[in-house]
């Protein structure tokens, strides 16, 4: 498993309030399996992560801005959760283009938590079969999503998970989706 992702590269799109497990463990994962991991975020410096969304966790150095990122440069994209973090991304529109226009190349995505909600305001929901944090299911299922109460749930490359509980089963997926690379893109509207 250590070399599952040698050569590849992951993005990590996130921004001040991310939640910190969310964050740290898949990244470990990713790399522990040999990826080059990048973070990325809506502003420059960096980015203060929470613990339970309400206690200031640690600071983490953004490697680029999401603006100044391409596409084309990664082979798999992380979106944590945490309740401010997705928020913001989810109103910036760097954020948005590059989540939609990730998805669009049928490379794999993980989303965990709240982090669903980018997926939204990206434009992506829509048909995806998924799981999230229970407080945003309604959104989800508005925005033409089909929500499931599971611990982790691929659709089309896309790995989702509930909360931080879903970690281990989470990072498994996403090292298995991200070897795998590119899958059919899911076609907006479509039924899973």
């Amino acid at each position: 498993m250590a070399d599952e992702l040698d050569g590849k590269k992951i993005a990590i799109l996130a921004a001040d309030g991310v939640e910190q497990v969310e964050l740290e463990q898949p990244r470990e994962a990713v790399s522990g399996a040999g990826a080059e991991v990048e973070l990325l975020s809506i502003s420059d410096g960096e980015i203060q992560a929470m613990n339970q969304d309400i206690n200031p966790g640690d600071t983490f150095e953004v490697d680029k801005l999401v603006g100044d990122a391409s596409v084309g440069d990664y082979d798999g994209l992380i979106l944590p959760g945490g309740v401010v973090n997705p928020d913001k991304l989810r109103l910036d529109k760097d954020a948005t283009t590059f989540v939609r226009d990730f998805f669009a190349t049928g490379k794999p995505a993980g989303v965990i938590c709240h982090g669903p909600w980018t997926l939204i305001d990206a434009g992506v929901a829509e048909g995806r079969t998924l799981t999230c944090f229970p407080s945003i299911r309604t959104d989800l299922r508005n925005a033409g999503a089909e929500v499931v109460d599971q611990e982790v749930v691929t659709d089309h490359g896309l790995v989702s998970s509930r909360n931080p509980d879903d970690l281990p089963a989470f990072c498994d997926k996403i090292v298995e989706e991200f070897a795998e690379g590119k899958h059919e893109v899911a076609e907006v509207g479509a039924t899973a």
